[in-house]
């Protein structure tokens, strides 16, 4: 097997202050970039564009270079980090934001250092569509460019988004969205409109129900990976996500039955994102719990003889 393809992902490192049934954490590790890094890292070198203000601790930042990710492109600027606070309910689904503090991320602006600039794979993540075209910009000859959006630029940012859109080779965004974007209840109606709308591959996260993949040779369902406690499900979407691009970028194979099995491994890593505060337990997931989850959701899915 070639040596794994270089990730590039682009988007937020920020502080969470998080609530969920099972407790209550300040000022925990958060971000896109930072779960996508920390996860996708298993999988294929990783390289990090963002942003974090003068009082991010540098240990914070060791953590993620202890698994090898790439920091270069993170810049230290004056002022405070992005800080979120949400609380969870108990059915812990989709949390209530209670306080966003955007801090210096107000102001970022992307710059891609030069030996980031052929990476052969692209994860813009959930940032406004100004600045995932003004990276995708900087990018040279890119194999396989994917994006996350959010309600917020889908209903305030569409014509930038729309741009967006037409630039990506797939699509990762939450049934929600998916149906907001397309401006329909239907999922599937849902699939084909977005399709039309520039990516050639969609995946929809689902949450607990599992996640779609749509692709030009079929439609492809993997349920979730059932989880008898979840702690906190901040994080689970990018987490997904690196899982997915993470097992792309290791094959370095991007067809319909190699894109089946990444869903599946984006299904594995979301789950250990559940089963802890922040990164608390991504950080501490090796191969060997990868490949034993792996094992436990196939047998979950397959039919036997």
């Amino acid at each position: 097997m070639n040596a794994p393809l270089p990730i590039l992902v682009v988007g937020s490192v920020a502080f969470d202050d998080i609530e969920t049934p099972h407790g209550r954490r300040e000022s925990c590790l958060g971000g896109s970039a930072t779960y996508f890094s920390a996860s996708a890292s298993l999988f294929a070198p990783v390289r990090v564009v963002a942003v974090v203000g003068e009082d991010f601790p540098q240990a914070h930042l060791d953590a993620l270079s202890a698994r090898g990710v790439d920091l270069d492109g993170v810049d230290r600027v004056p002022g405070r980090t992005f800080r979120w606070s949400g609380r969870y309910s108990d059915e812990v689904a989709d949390a209530e934001t209670l306080d966003t503090q955007l801090n210096v991320l107000q102001h970022f602006d992307p710059r891609i250092p030069a030996h980031y600039r052929d990476s052969p794979m692209v994860f813009l993540g959930n940032i406004h569509p100004a600045l995932q075209l003004q990276v995708l910009d900087q990018i040279e000859r890119p194999q396989l460019i994917a994006a996350d959006t959010m309600n917020f630029w889908i209903t305030g940012e569409r014509a930038a988004l729309e741009k967006v859109l037409a630039r990506l080779d797939m699509l990762v965004i939450n049934e929600t969205e998916a149906r907001l974007l397309a401006q329909t209840s239907n999922v599937f109606v849902a699939a084909d409109r977005i399709l039309e709308m520039g990516p050639r591959i969609l995946v929809v996260k689902r949450g607990a129900y599992g996640a779609l993949l749509f692709h030009p040779d079929g439609t492809f369902f993997v349920p979730a990976v059932p989880l008898r406690e979840v702690v906190d499900p901040t994080g689970a979407g990018d987490t997904f996500a690196a899982g997915l691009m993470g097992h792309l970028a290791r094959v370095a194979t991007f067809d319909f039955p190699t894109l089946r099995r990444a869903v599946l491994s984006g299904t594995v890593m979301a789950s250990f994102a559940c089963q802890g505060f922040s990164l608390d337990r991504v950080l501490d997931v090796e191969h060997t719990d990868v490949e034993a989850r792996m094992r436990e959701l196939l047998t979950l899915i397959h039919p036997g003889d």
